[in-house]
């Protein structure tokens, strides 16, 4: 070979190099997606959600800082904060948003008819008119619910085999959560079949909680659960001093409540959702239109029990159901 025509192979080499990694590194060719939280971002990871949703994607070839990137936005617990949030997120050019509880996924849907939404958790999508059906979700929707058929009466179940001769039940509900409704009628049902006294007792925001409370003494509750709700979770430190007070043995539907002192925690697991959410993304980066993606309802449950709250409530917890417990906490 001429030496010219050396050097000329050698220039064409070197310029074609940067391109080929342009190709693979360049903005452009890196999805960006957009989560968001009703809480903190360090709240979220400190219960393991974001890390779990980013295996996930990590197993199916999604690398951040390589063809993935994320931009956080959060409503540090403040309800009514996310509809600007989500606002301001859907300019940022996403390829779809990951979001966290009904507030959260409304707030999403509202801004924005085009992006992609994937539900990490949703109580009760239908209900709440985030979307069509399960099967068919339609829109720009799609992901995971917290809802199934077995959560009210398993929670009853629970509740009878701690609380000796259980009379009567309370539920704590949100009137402005959209799901409640259905989610009442099913522990309802659950309670009769039991043979247990029930009533339905309701908070819409913090400041209603003492009088909340009080009700439930007057009706000579002897459990209570608290249903899923952004709001309660929010204020679940408060709800735990509450029960703790009024010695009411309760259940609720996260593991971080019973850690934090809460007696009892039957629900779906949030992690896993959000694993489970990194599949949605992998399939809308690949091309399916979320409409079409049907929504699944939870596989996988947590009981978590907190032996000392038991104690101090004057309750035994059969063998059976430590056995049967996901972690016991002392």
């Amino acid at each position: 070979m001429r030496r010219r025509d050396f050097i000329k192979a050698i220039a064409a080499s070197a310029a074609a190099w940067p391109l080929t990694a342009r190709a693979q590194q360049s903005p452009s060719t890196i999805r960006r997606i957009g989560i968001l939280l009703p809480e903190s971002k360090s709240a979220a990871e400190a219960r393991g959600l974001l890390e779990a949703f980013r295996q996930g994607l990590k197993e199916m070839g999604w690398v951040e800082g390589q063809n993935i990137a994320f931009e956080y936005r959060s409503a540090d617990n403040k309800e009514d904060a996310l509809p600007k949030i989500a606002v301001g997120l859907v300019q940022l050019r996403l390829d779809a948003i990951l979001a966290e509880g009904t507030a959260a996924i409304q707030a999403a849907k509202d801004a924005t008819q085009s992006i992609p939404i994937v539900m990490a958790s949703s109580n009760d999508p239908v209900a709440s008119r985030l979307i069509a059906t399960l099967n068919q979700p339609g829109g720009n929707v799609t992901g995971l619910s917290l809802q199934s058929s077995e959560l009210a009466g398993k929670r009853v179940q629970l509740l009878t085999e701690i609380v000796a001769k259980l009379a009567r039940l309370a539920v704590l509900s949100n009137p402005t959560n959209p799901s409640h409704a259905l989610a009442v009628q099913q522990m309802r049902s659950a309670a009769q079949s039991f043979g247990v006294g029930f009533a339905v007792v309701e908070a819409s925001a913090p400041d209603k909680f003492d009088s909340a409370f009080a009700t439930i003494t007057t009706l000579g509750a002897d459990s209570l659960v608290v249903l899923p709700d952004g709001m309660f979770f929010g204020q679940h430190r408060r709800l735990v001093e509450l029960t703790a007070a009024s010695h009411l043995p309760a259940l609720f539907p996260e593991r971080e409540v019973v850690e934090a002192g809460g007696l009892i925690a039957y629900g779906p697991s949030l992690p896993a959702s959000f694993r489970r959410a990194a599949a949605y993304i992998d399939k809308i980066l690949r091309g399916t239109k979320p409409g079409d993606i049907p929504v699944e309802q939870p596989t996988k449950f947590e009981l978590v029990i907190n032996l000392t709250t038991a104690k101090a409530l004057g309750l035994t917890v059969p063998p059976a159901l430590q056995a049967r417990a996901d972690e016991m906490i002392e």
